[in-house]
């Protein structure tokens, strides 16, 4: 497949579904700059679109990404960063108002793993592998690994994978929460999309502050965040939360079944 800038991003709408996908399996799906920049206009363009409620992220090929293309540095003797712009893997330092889904085969290490930690959830197949493999080159965490990381799976595991930069297969991250789902091999993207239609279908605003408050509340003490909850629920208790409580009372989701909700 040729790599141009019309393929290396792929974008794809399925109802309210936005799927994103890294299109550069020759290179493992690893983002230059010019993937990186595609990315952050697809999921702008995403956040920004009232018809659209998740999204996924995938690759191409075997391997979900395996970081920043370091190729496409070689013989580049001024290296472009700016520690204040957007992240050089895309949307890395963003926070959307909207979910979004990974949906893991093969690696996501490095950058590649800094991308599926900034996602929401994380679907895995058995032949996924995460890690921060750029622990060999002197490559640092620069999109939000030494932030995320710890924030998911705790201090002590995020130090192990972190200074060691050893391999973690798909077990156990499902064990320590790295990985919040996980499929046989080749089931990924279809199992994140099944996710995403579920999330689609709950009422949206009271959704989309729930997840906003529970990103909002790291940093705060404890009354500041338990208040930021009580004023961001306001808005969701008035707009669907009536709505709600009369379709439970009118027998919906007694006894457990939420089949017909």
């Amino acid at each position: 497949m040729t790599d141009t800038s019309q393929d290396k991003v792929l974008v794809e709408k399925q109802g309210a579904i936005t799927t994103v996908t890294i299109n550069r399996p020759e290179r493992r799906n690893a983002v230059d700059y010019e993937t990186g920049e595609m990315l952050l206009a697809a999921f702008d363009a995403f956040d920004a679109d009232d018809s659209q409620s998740v999204a996924i992220l995938r690759s191409a090929g075997p391997s979900f990404c395996a970081g920043f293309d370091l190729k496409s540095l070689s013989g580049v003797e001024d290296l472009t960063y700016d520690p204040m712009a957007e992240g050089i893997m895309g949307p890395s330092r963003r926070l959307l108002n909207k979910p979004v889904i990974a949906a893991v085969e093969g690696f996501a290490v490095a950058g590649g793993l800094e991308l599926a930690l900034w996602c929401d959830l994380r679907v895995a197949s058995r032949s996924a592998s995460f890690g921060v493999f750029c622990r060999r080159w002197g490559v640092p965490l620069i999109d939000g690994g030494c932030v995320r990381l710890p924030r998911l799976i705790g201090h002590s595991r995020a130090l192990d994978m972190i200074l060691t930069g050893r391999e973690v297969k798909a077990e156990e991250a499902y064990s320590f929460g790295l990985a919040n789902r996980l499929v046989d091999e080749g089931e990924a993207y279809a199992e994140a999309f099944k996710l995403a239609e579920n999330l689609a279908e709950f009422p949206q605003v009271c959704m989309r502050t729930d997840r906003m408050t529970s990103y909002q509340q790291w940093g705060m003490d404890i009354d500041d965040a338990l208040r930021l909850e009580a004023v961001e629920g306001a808005k969701p208790l008035m707009a669907e939360a009536q709505n709600g409580a009369s379709r439970f009372a009118g027998g919906l989701g007694r006894g457990g079944d939420f089949s017909k909700i």
